[in-house]
């Protein structure tokens, strides 16, 4: 198999699951780097800089989502691709999976085909040739090839799927998107989320960049107003 363009972190405290997804990846042309805890992970991470890792959630020490809120505060990490493995089924969970910066969760036991589906579909995406302009809009700069977000000189700092959601939304003023839409043109057909991901996203953004640019339009959805 030649050799893909991505290097992958696997964080699991469960030797079993460490060498099931390692093997499968590794059969997909993926180089693969492991870890048994959080703090292994972590400073792995920071040394190799992974285009994407997979964390478990319930890991001893540092858990997936201390973790991953952890490498989210560090500039190199705003915008890399983080998949959760979780044995939390429960719709509260995946949300404040997602929440936390996660890009996509996938529920143990761990289907190989799966996961190697999913990871395929996430790097197909950030790989796709990006032919996106910077959108100004009054005294905000939104650009999308650097991923950064100005108001007059200050950078707001955003989260990769709070910055693609903004940006859409900018993309069509007074167009109104509803949740729908919304989580397929931001998360895509292979990731399983619900209504409430916007919600909590639409909320962040709000948080950061001011209550004036994106609008509730009641039983319908949002949309990016001037």
């Amino acid at each position: 198999m030649d050799q893909k363009e991505g290097k992958i972190l696997i964080a699991d405290d469960e030797p079993d699951i460490l060498e099931i997804i390692s093997y499968n990846l590794r059969r997909e042309g993926y180089e693969i780097i492991t870890a048994k805890d959080g703090e292994e992970a972590l400073q792995k991470s920071i040394q190799l800089k992974p285009n994407l890792i997979v964390l478990d959630v319930m890991m001893p020490g540092k858990n997936g989502m201390e973790l991953c809120k952890m490498l989210r505060a560090l500039p190199d990490f705003r915008h890399t691709l983080i998949i959760f493995l979780t044995a939390l089924n429960d719709e509260l969970s995946h949300v404040r999976g997602l929440e936390y910066g996660a890009d996509d969760y996938i529920s143990k036991p761990v289907s190989p085909k799966i996961l190697v589906s999913k990871i395929n579909a996430l790097f197909r995406r950030i790989h796709q040739p990006d032919s996106a302009k910077v959108l100004q809009v009054g005294n905000i700069t939104i650009d999308p090839v650097q991923y950064i977000v100005l108001d007059d000189d200050r950078e707001i700092i955003l989260a990769k799927k709070e910055f693609e959601l903004l940006y859409l939304l900018a993309t069509q003023p007074g167009k109104v998107f509803n949740r729908n839409e919304l989580l397929s043109r931001i998360w895509g057909n292979e990731v399983i989320v619900g209504d409430r991901t916007i919600d909590v996203h639409i909320r962040k953004i709000r948080q950061k960049l001011g209550m004036d640019y994106i609008f509730t339009v009641k039983g319908l959805g949002y949309k990016f107003v001037m």
